[in-house]
């Protein structure tokens, strides 16, 4: 297998709605929100989350690994879709801010 069919730039998008009535819930929240950012993913819209993975390998990882630290209720949802499908994605309202993304396929980002 060459480098180039092993680097599938692909992202990994979570979408949840969790239950914060309770104080219990709430911790919930903010431990899976926590475990998220820890995890590299970055933070689109409330409760929608993506994250750059370099191969379907790695995505499918990374479902793995919140299926485990998912919460005890509420819904999460993850959706893998290639960079190029990404790249295609129409904003309706609203921009995208360039400085508010620091996930990349740039090698080196000064900060």
């Amino acid at each position: 297998m060459s480098a180039r069919e092993r680097i599938r730039y692909m992202r990994v998008f979570v979408f949840f709605d969790l239950p914060v009535d309770t104080a219990a819930q709430r911790k919930e929240y903010r431990l899976f929100r926590k475990y998220l950012v820890k995890e590299g993913f970055l933070m689109l819209q409330e409760s929608v989350y993506a994250k750059l993975v370099v191969n379907d390998a790695q995505a499918n990882a990374a479902v793995i690994r919140l299926r485990q630290h998912r919460p005890p209720a509420g819904l999460v949802q993850a959706l893998k879709v290639t960079e190029k499908q990404f790249a295609g994605m129409e904003f309706i309202t609203g921009s995208r801010q360039s400085y508010s993304e620091l996930d990349t396929l740039e090698e080196f980002v000064v900060l």
